[in-house]
């Protein structure tokens, strides 16, 4: 019964390499980002004479939000090969960023949190910004929400990951 244990367990850990294809779809996910901010941008530029102040700065908001998502979806690959499939030795990497290979649960959700509540943020500015477009204010209304929601639960699980920290010190 104990071998039969010890074959599950093995087939277990070895399945966590099954997870490494998600990582690289969501690398080519980073690639198509690229590719439509580079779209984005030369519209942008091709506009440029016509566009006012404000339909500029939406445009330009779009870029910021494209950049924001592919560092989340960083932050989502960094953590998930390191987690689950091998630890990264920072000394076999001494040229890479500080943290890429250093992450506890607690700080990760921090980054994702953080770099979420980023995205929306830039979203209601974008819509914000280009209100006129939209007919229906009660959408702007949800947006606010969601947006407060996300900073709501920002801050509790900042206050939580200190108390627990506190209490791992004590």
């Amino acid at each position: 019964m104990i071998r039969a244990y010890r074959y599950i367990e093995r087939a277990i850990f070895v399945a966590r390499w099954l997870t490494a294809p998600f990582f690289l779809v969501l690398l080519a996910g980073i690639v198509l980002l690229i590719c439509k901010s580079l779209l984005e941008c030369y519209e942008l530029f091709m506009h440029l004479r016509s566009a006012g102040g404000k339909e500029l700065i939406v445009g330009v908001l779009n870029l910021v939000d494209f950049a924001l998502m592919a560092n989340l979806i960083l932050i989502v690959i960094f953590s998930g090969y390191e987690n689950f499939i091998h630890k990264i030795d920072p000394q076999e990497h001494p040229d890479w960023p500080a943290g890429v290979s250093e992450r506890d649960f607690g700080g990760l959700k921090l980054k994702l949190l953080g770099a979420i509540a980023a995205i929306a943020a830039v979203e209601g500015l974008e819509w914000f910004l280009d209100v006129e477009k939209f007919s229906d204010p009660s959408k702007f209304v949800w947006a606010i929400g969601f947006q407060l929601t996300i900073f709501v639960s920002l801050v509790l699980l900042a206050g939580a990951e200190r108390l627990s920290a506190g209490k791992e010190k004590a």
